[in-house]
């Protein structure tokens, strides 16, 4: 995960302001409620937080949290080169949504 982020240009991950990144073997059932996906084989990543679009007063709270899921990410890359870039990719898409950018935005950049 460290290989991928560290691929990810520095001007962007100073933007994110208090959201963590951290890894889960699978999503589990509330994390599948919030996803895009219905199976837990399809869900990669999972933002979950307040966008900084939509934050007026923000202070005293836990982070927001960027999920990684392990399992599912290895399911679909079969060479750790593929995954390190699967998972920038999902990284990326997930800090999109920290920015306030929702999945039909996403798919108009192409970036679904």
């Amino acid at each position: 995960m460290l290989e991928a982020l560290e691929g990810l240009p520095e001007d962007f991950l100073d933007r994110m302001d208090n959201c963590d990144v951290v890894t889960q073997d699978w999503p589990d059932s509330h994390q599948l409620d919030l996803g895009s996906s219905g199976s837990r084989y399809d869900l990669l990543g999972l933002y979950e937080g307040i966008p900084l679009t939509e934050r007026d007063f923000y202070d005293l709270v836990l982070p927001d949290k960027i999920t990684l899921f392990q399992r599912p990410l290895e399911a679909i890359c079969p060479t750790k080169e593929e995954v390190v870039e699967q998972v920038r990719i999902t990284v990326a898409h997930e800090i999109a949504h920290h920015f306030g950018i929702d999945d039909e935005r996403l798919e108009e950049l192409g970036l679904g």
